[in-house]
């Protein structure tokens, strides 16, 4: 998993970095945080629960900080536990950049996901990473500067299909094809008894191929309509279910 974003903090950039190394701060601007703990100057362990697609797990692990050039950048090392669920490991590199009405926060995340989270694929993890930084830098960003922060309203759009539901599909009713299908076959069998002879042949022949390739073309006609929905997600919707939302 590869993460590439920045922040904009309305705080210097001196105080950014003090808060990016208060426990209490950054407990407070975790999602799901259940515990977190400064062990040395260097060292944090969490406790987060989180929540990838359809698959929840809390989440034990450690933060080291190397590279350290404070005010201005840091290297994390992350390495985290989830049971079952899965583990995750890798590194963020962290920049601060004074600009005018504040500090930018630039972060570049390399991690390696394994276990039942893996087994989502790319697009669910990387949309979780987004979701789950977008919220923390949110959070923090208000805890620092100490201004709300209002998220933009979404972008109008088609409503989206709720989860489970199918797509629509074309009304049912008795196929036309069937019924030609079943006219041909009814002409075929009264050739058929008009005895053998050279015309009645022909013609018997022509009804029996024009009978195969109209049922070909029904069956098909119907595999089509009777194929299994096709459910759509949006951003929207796969950031409900991210969040957990039932609704």
């Amino acid at each position: 998993m590869q993460l590439v974003g920045e922040q904009m903090i309305a705080a210097p950039s001196q105080r950014v970095w003090e808060a990016l190394n208060d426990p209490e701060i950054l407990a407070a601007s975790l999602p799901g945080h259940q515990h977190l703990e400064k062990q040395a100057d260097d060292r944090f362990i969490a406790t987060v629960d989180i929540k990838v697609g359809p698959i929840g797990a809390r989440m034990k692990g450690s933060v080291t900080l190397t590279d350290l050039n404070p005010p201005n950048s840091y290297t994390l090392v992350l390495e985290g536990h989830g049971g079952i669920a899965g583990s995750m490991k890798g590194n963020a590199k962290v920049r601060l950049t004074d600009v005018d009405g504040g500090t930018r926060i630039s972060y570049d995340v390399d991690a390696l996901v394994e276990g039942r989270m893996a087994q989502l694929g790319g697009p669910i993890i990387d949309a979780t990473a987004k979701h789950f930084a977008g919220k923390f830098f949110t959070s923090f960003g208000e805890i620092v500067s100490g201004v709300k922060v209002v998220a933009p309203a979404p972008a109008e759009g088609p409503a989206p299909t709720a989860l489970g539901a199918p797509a629509a599909r074309p009304s049912g009713g008795f196929p036309i094809a069937w019924i030609l299908a079943m006219v041909i076959a009814a002409g075929c069998g009264f050739l058929f008894g008009q005895g053998p002879g050279p015309t009645d042949s022909a013609w018997a022949g022509l009804a029996i191929g024009a009978l195969l390739v109209l049922v070909a073309a029904a069956a098909f006609e119907y595999g089509r309509r009777s194929a299994a929905p096709v459910v759509m997600l949006d951003s929207a919707l796969l950031r409900r279910l991210i969040d957990g939302d039932k609704k």
